[in-house]
């Protein structure tokens, strides 16, 4: 059993970050699920994101290693898209961190101001013409090549948010490959 925390998108701790999570807790891991909107949450990117900008990228960051403090130190950390701002930066950042699963977006290593650590595995996975995603691709690259444990995943489509089943991005097929690989990332820590 591994513990994780996982956190959500712009659009908030939707029905589908919730279902994720329980695939996970049904593989035997125990995972936790900051909401860092406070119960909110956005019928649509553009809604989530001009709450973000309100807000500030910095804050909602800090909301996520706040919430994270109580919690054991040894987790692996997961992001769907904003919440890869949290998991990065506490699994760059944070002693005994076992790993990470960043989905549908990458931040620049330096952005945290440390070196990746080499005791820390990463799984970056993304749609390979996510027009979100492009931005973040050779961040992704660079992340995988300075991790000594890590890989890029590129699924064949566009859609953003492919993996929250309650949105009209999910694609199944892609979603349940995702889960099966994040499934057994975490049975391997």
């Amino acid at each position: 059993m591994t513990e994780v925390v996982l956190f959500h998108h712009s659009q908030g701790l939707t029905p589908g970050v919730a279902a994720f999570a329980d695939e996970l807790r049904a593989a035997g891991h125990t995972v936790h699920t900051p909401d860092l909107f406070d119960g909110r949450t956005f019928g649509s990117l553009d809604e989530g994101q001009a709450y973000v900008e309100r807000v500030g990228f910095g804050e909602i960051t800090e909301r996520g290693v706040r919430a994270a403090e109580p919690l054991p130190q040894d987790s692996v950390y997961v992001g769907f898209s904003l919440g890869v701002l949290p998991a990065q930066k506490l699994a760059q950042t944070r002693t005994g961190a076992r790993g990470a699963l960043l989905f549908h977006a990458c931040i620049p290593v330096s952005e945290f101001g440390a070196a990746w650590p080499d005791r820390v595995p990463v799984q970056v996975h993304a749609k390979e013409d996510d027009p979100f995603f492009t931005e973040d691709a050779d961040a992704a690259r660079a992340l995988v090549s300075a991790s000594a444990d890590g890989e890029l995943f590129l699924y064949p489509g566009d859609q953003h948010l492919f993996a929250d089943n309650s949105l009209p991005s999910y694609d199944p097929d892609a979603a349940k490959l995702l889960t099966q690989r994040a499934i057994e990332f975490l049975g391997s820590r």
